[in-house]
């Protein structure tokens, strides 16, 4: 089968997603580039079921290819995969505290210099839309403009990194983030951290990538 190592590894970080906490049941979805085109986790279809035939093949003009459909949320994969040549991996969860804080439309600010690792000063929420429309899509690229994650409104988290592993760390530490936020706001109202000590931040995590 084509792309027979990439869909297993997929399949199994798309299981590592749900023993972090990030999914459950079929929620949420997983992608990473190929030459041609992507991978994607299916729709409907738990990854405890999932085997490496079920991931479906697409290409940059949204076509499908094998036996199952592809996850509802292609739209915004493909459509980072065409304006995003940095993202090699793509993650869509419905964790716990990432959603709580979506849900609120509630963007994470820089209460935590750990922010930085999204790639701004903020992780921005994107307005609200219809699951796998176009407009969810348009909405999702505009929130991840200069930034590697963002918040969906009122439904979840999207993360994009070179690979799936790096994508996998980055949606279990912005979830802890949202975590941490939203324990921090039911206590008092956060201390930000002003945009020269971000980056400081940057600066730093420039140093600490090159080690």
């Amino acid at each position: 089968m084509e792309h027979f190592e990439l869909r297993a590894q997929l399949l199994e970080v798309a299981q590592q997603m749900e023993v972090a906490g990030l999914n459950q049941g079929t929620s949420g979805n997983l992608s990473v580039r190929t030459k041609a085109g992507f991978l994607i986790t299916p729709s409907a279809l738990p990854y405890a079921r999932c085997k490496a035939e079920d991931i479906v093949f697409m290409d940059l003009e949204g076509s499908a290819m094998g036996p199952r459909k592809p996850s509802s949320e292609w739209r915004f994969h493909r459509d980072i995969y065409v304006q995003r040549q940095d993202a090699g991996a793509v993650l869509h969860a419905h964790s716990p505290w990432s959603t709580t804080l979506a849900c609120l439309q509630t963007p994470i600010p820089a209460f935590h210099y750990m922010v930085a690792v999204a790639g701004g000063h903020d992780i921005r929420c994107a307005p609200y839309a219809t699951f796998g429309t176009q407009t969810l899509s348009d909405y999702a690229l505009e929130a991840l403009q200069n930034r590697k994650a963002c918040l969906l409104a009122n439904h979840g988290l999207l993360c994009l990194d070179t690979d799936l592993i790096k994508v996998l760390a980055l949606a279990i530490e912005i979830e802890h983030l949202a975590q941490v936020y939203g324990q921090a706001m039911q206590i008092g109202k956060p201390k930000l951290l002003s945009k020269a000590a971000m980056e400081k931040v940057f600066e730093k995590f420039k140093d600490y990538r090159n080690d």
